[in-house]
């Protein structure tokens, strides 16, 4: 099993010292115990929105851990930002997946997800987390941090794939397109402007043979029934809930349907939930504006909203049900499509064209992190001079001292709360 996701055991040696309980534990499933624990941090600690979540994943599993290269990671990204679903969480499973297979990939998504899910529902039961004023100062702080994360990765991303001035141009160019005409839609065109600027400006200088992304995803059968189980319950779930008229298969389905068909994810599946949820009366329209509300002021994916919803919805049986069945339908399909099309892509970025491509696209990417950087994380956080004093100061810790990203958050969080009073 081991060998298969690619990991050693350096405790099955004769030599080895008596270990700790703790590592003892560990060593029974070392990969999905230790993707989980690394995520479960980021879930913790990553507030911000999506675009946010990037930057904490690159700082975390490009720059720290080397898990993967820069190249890499943007091609995951942009994939992400191709398929349906939830875009930071999709590039986490993917990195999961990449590191320990089907099971790293979800322990990736678990860990990163349950924080703001468990956040979610114990608002729905009615438990406010940030209402004083210490609550509200370290969620400010930590947004003031995720200003500088989102900064550090494009500054980063941006000398890595724009080494020249006509790349740093379409980069500026797309940039300034997207802070004009913002939506998921427009984030689209632009990567796939950037693709059709690879393959007429910079397919010259394309590399024909590069590494296939390694990932422990079957290339096989197993990717092809993920995705045709992904069509099987897209079309399914709606008629097998028109049949049975149960509430929570229907709720199922409309989650599931929210997912699956959602670019970007974050606040763009929101008006959709809401047609999905208050237009046929199982939340009212005052408890989805607070499970709104609620989420802008937790770490994670907005897509824990769902767990909210589903306690909330009077169709299910109970909320805990509820909860779990909304969480699950709504991340299940971005899921899997990343499993059934990462093999293939893997193959496809070899291709000379393709490379070509890929190169605009990263362009493309830098871009859209340029014009997400403003829109919202900057926009939404910075509100005076001292705030944007103490993202610089953040943003410098981690490019130029390079101090522990954990540190830093530490430091954000306590200086929130000082500033909290004054707020």
């Amino acid at each position: 099993m081991r060998r298969r996701l690619g990991f050693k055991c350096n405790a099955c040696s004769k030599s080895a010292l008596p270990r700790p309980k703790l590592a003892r534990i560990l060593l029974v499933a070392p990969p999905a115990i230790s993707i989980f624990l690394i995520f479960l941090r980021l879930g913790l600690t990553s507030f911000g929105g999506p675009i946010a979540h990037l930057g904490y994943f690159r700082a975390e599993f490009v720059e720290r851990r080397q898990w993967l290269s820069d190249a890499d990671y943007t091609e995951l990204v942009a994939l992400a930002q191709f398929v349906p679903g939830p875009a930071s969480s999709q590039t986490g499973f993917a990195v999961g997946l990449r590191k320990g297979g089907l099971l790293g990939g979800f322990a990736a998504w678990l860990g990163f997800t349950l924080p703001s899910a468990l956040s979610m529902f114990a608002a729905a039961k009615g438990l406010t987390l940030t209402e004083s004023g210490a609550g509200q100062g370290i969620v400010h702080g930590l947004k003031l941090l995720a200003v500088g994360v989102v900064a550090q990765a494009v500054w980063s991303m941006g000398r890595g794939f724009c080494p020249d001035r006509i790349r740093a141009a379409f980069a500026i160019i797309v940039a300034a397109a997207l802070i004009a005409i913002p939506g998921s839609a427009a984030q689209l065109a632009a990567i796939g402007l950037g693709a059709a600027f690879g393959l007429f400006w910079l397919g010259n200088g394309a590399v024909a043979a590069v590494p296939a992304l390694k990932t422990s995803a079957a290339p096989g059968w197993e990717g092809i029934a993920a995705l045709l189980l992904f069509l099987a319950l897209l079309f399914g779930l709606p008629f097998f809930a028109s049949f049975t008229h149960f509430g929570i298969v229907e709720l199922a389905s409309a989650f599931y349907r929210a997912g699956a068909l959602v670019f970007g994810g974050g606040h763009v599946v929101l008006p959709l939930l809401q047609e999905s949820v208050v237009a046929p009366g199982w939340v009212s329209r005052d408890d989805f504006l607070a499970g709104y509300g609620a989420a802008q002021a937790l770490p994670g994916p907005i897509f824990a909203i769902s767990a909210f919803l589903g306690a909330k919805a009077n169709i299910a049986s109970d909320p805990v049900s509820g909860a779990i069945v909304a969480l699950l339908a709504i991340f299940l399909p971005g899921m899997l499509l990343m499993y059934g099309i990462i093999p293939y892509w893997s193959r496809l970025r070899t291709l000379p064209k393709a490379r070509a491509a890929l190169n605009g696209v990263n362009c493309a990417v830098v871009g859209v992190l340029g014009a997400a950087l403003y829109q919202p994380v900057w926009t939404s956080t910075i509100a005076k001079p001292l705030d944007a004093s103490i993202a610089l100061l953040a943003f410098m810790a981690l490019s130029l001292a390079r101090l522990p990203v954990l540190l830093v958050v530490v430091l954000c969080a306590a200086i929130g709360i000082v500033m909290a009073p004054a707020a």
